[in-house]
């Protein structure tokens, strides 16, 4: 077998994780996939929690690089494509989005809080800086929880985006209305 790595078993983990869903997931599991004992697991991994823990960093990078690829366009409408990207990321993860967003966990909250939080942040600096005017917390909050509520709504109704893009479209017009 070839060494196996952290970068392996995190990335075995996200299939998984995506696939089963954290609940159905076990180190086992991994392992068998991996073909390694499940022992090996935890040479780079306190538990399952602390690999999902991984995972989620993961995912928030993949978001915040997001965000940070639109803040550095020229001459684009870097609010409009701030909030449309966010909804394609959804759209187009949406397992993914599931388990950053939308999973129900007392053991997970704590481990979710810190990249999430720290993703959030990013996206509210950009909407402040892509709108050129100071808004407030809750403004912004409220503009992150319209484009969640969006989706949210049509998460596993639709096949990706593309299929709502005109609607999404329409929804960021009028979210950037209201700045």
């Amino acid at each position: 077998m070839a060494e196996l790595t952290k970068d392996k078993i995190i990335k075995q983990a996200r299939v998984l994780f995506i696939e089963q869903g954290y609940e159905k997931v076990s180190m086992r599991g991994i392992a068998k996939d991996l073909g390694c004992s499940h022992g090996a697991l935890y040479y780079h991994f306190k538990n399952k929690t602390a690999l999902f823990s991984e995972v989620l960093d993961f995912y928030f990078q993949e978001l915040n690089s997001i965000i940070d690829r639109i803040m550095e366009q020229e001459e684009n409408d870097k609010l409009k494509d701030l909030f449309l990207e966010f909804i394609r990321f959804g759209l187009d993860h949406p397992h993914q989005y599931e388990l950053m967003f939308m999973l129900k966990s007392e053991e997970m909250d704590s481990l979710m809080q810190r990249p999430a939080t720290e993703s959030y942040e990013r996206f509210a600096a950009a909407v402040e800086q892509a709108s050129g005017i100071h808004l407030y917390n809750d403004h912004i909050y409220s503009i992150f929880l319209a484009l969640h509520g969006f989706v949210s709504l049509h998460l596993h109704r639709i096949e990706n985006f593309e299929g709502v893009a005109e609607g999404a479209a329409r929804h960021v017009d009028f979210l950037k209305k209201t700045i």
